[in-house]
């Protein structure tokens, strides 16, 4: 199955959003069967500034379908996200 990588960039200000929507987005990837990897993107000062996603699909836009359908996506945290195909070249998830 392809994999593909999603790079989510949280709206400014957003923490409230993102902190009341935790819970709910914590639930959706861990019962995922999807997710490769998941973790926060970080800005300079070690802030949470976005999220990456990588996840197997059958194809780019079931990629997005789970993307949209993460709880952060739905609470509208997001400012942008970039979905593409990723093939792992070197290197091991964990």
């Amino acid at each position: 199955m392809p994999n593909f990588v999603a790079l989510c960039t949280d709206k400014p200000d957003s923490e409230q959003i993102r902190a009341a929507a935790r819970s709910e987005h914590i639930t959706y990837i861990e019962s995922a069967t999807e997710i490769l990897l998941v973790g926060p993107l970080l800005s300079e000062e070690d802030q949470i500034a976005g999220s990456l996603f990588l996840v197997e699909a059958d194809d780019i836009a079931a990629a997005r379908a789970f993307v949209e359908g993460d709880p952060f996506a739905r609470a509208g945290l997001f400012e942008s996200v970039v979905v593409s195909r990723f093939r792992p070249h070197l290197g091991t998830l964990l």
